[in-house]
């Protein structure tokens, strides 16, 4: 670009040199040489700093390592590479023979614990029954001891015979005593439960739900639309559910995010809705249209975390450029773009907009030299 000003500036100093007749002498070279340097010096200060150019430039993605939620070994990965998926999709399966075998455990044991539950009903019932045996056999001797009372009162027993008769009143009283115990300790066997269930049977319970789930977790299936890609997993593999041991990588299906690096000179004229232009390698010739979507408010060389040493000069001699998210307006649909292709990008700012022209045409011209390269 700078070429084109500078040889665009001499045909006009020669033409208006021709058409004035103007004399060259040491007054009007050294003039319209002057004139040049400051006009296209001008001209290009102002199409940087209003219509920031970056060359680093990258379309990002999300990718989501798959791990597997229980161990076991693989028995089936009927999912195609990259070919599309839905949610909810089969990724591959885990021989689900042990963790089925634990919930029919379970469920055995939920069972013997419902039964030993209605046992504990029964037992109150017999607690109580005896219980009332005990109140009746205390009333019993109760009246046996207040008959001797009277009699021995009168003269008709002796105080041994009386003594009997307390003995008995009072064991009848203890057992009675024994019995309402008996029907307390029943109750509360019984009536100890957890939301409307048996104590037992509620753990027995939780434990059957965990087991459901690890048995559900021996399909491994998509987490949104997307598709899985560089596929290495394959039958008779062991799968463990450790973050560091993924088994596959899912791509998901969503709106392309394009970011570039901008020079912090250029943070005063990159906003939310400024237009944009898109360059590829891959694209030769051509340009695309996009705009700005949001700079993003931190700069990664600057961050700092917590540690057991103070920071240094070093730390602060950072110099890192701004990150900006782009969206491209156009479509790109007829065109081969894997995901994470570079880019070169120029944002069009609303000052200055006459010069634009300028950086339009000098990214039109980058985009042909791409049909140009040599490999090394």
């Amino acid at each position: 670009m700078d070429l084109l000003l500078i040889l665009t500036y001499t045909a006009i100093c020669i033409a208006v040199f021709k058409v004035f007749k103007i004399p060259l002498n040491k007054w009007t070279v050294p003039t319209a040489v002057l004139g040049g340097v400051v006009l296209i010096g001008t001209l290009i200060l102002l199409m940087n700093y209003n219509h920031p150019y970056t060359q680093t430039g990258n379309q990002v993605f999300t990718a989501t390592p798959i791990v597997s939620g229980v161990r076991g070994k693989v028995i089936d990965v009927p999912v195609i590479p990259n070919q599309p998926l839905s949610k909810g999709e089969v990724l591959f399966r885990i021989d689900p023979v042990p963790f089925q075998a634990e919930v029919d455990r379970i469920k055995a044991m939920v069972k013997e614990a419902n039964q030993g539950a209605l046992g504990l009903e029964a037992a109150l019932q017999e607690a109580e029954a005896g219980k009332d045996q005990a109140v009746a056999n205390r009333d019993k001797a109760m009246r046996e001891y207040d008959r001797f009372q009277r009699g021995f009162d009168s003269g008709a027993f002796t105080e041994q015979e009386l003594d009997t008769r307390r003995q008995a009143y009072k064991a009848a009283e203890a057992a009675v005593e024994v019995a309402n115990q008996r029907v307390t300790q029943a109750k509360l066997a019984l009536d100890s439960e957890i939301g409307g269930e048996n104590t037992t049977v509620a753990g027995l319970l939780a434990q059957l739900r965990q087991a459901e789930f690890n048995l559900e977790q021996t399909v491994v299936r998509a987490p949104t639309d997307g598709y899985v890609t560089q596929l290495a997993l394959r039958p008779g593999m062991m799968a463990v559910p450790l973050p560091l041991s993924p088994v596959m990588t899912f791509i998901h299906t969503e709106e392309r995010l394009y970011v570039a690096a901008f020079r912090q000179n250029s943070l005063q004229r990159l906003k939310h809705g400024f237009e944009a232009e898109f360059l590829f390698r891959a694209a030769p010739g051509r340009v695309f249209k996009g705009e700005v979507v949001e700079v993003i408010p931190a700069i990664g060389e600057s961050q700092i975390q917590a540690r057991g040493t103070l920071l240094g000069t070093e730390a602060l001699r950072t110099n890192g450029r701004v990150l900006v998210t782009l969206r491209m307006t156009e479509d790109l649909s007829q065109y081969h773009m894997p995901l994470g292709m570079a880019f070169e990008v120029a944002v069009y700012s609303d000052s200055f907009e006459h010069v634009s022209i300028m950086r339009k045409v000098l990214i039109r011209m980058k985009s042909w030299q791409n049909y140009l390269y040599l490999d090394h």
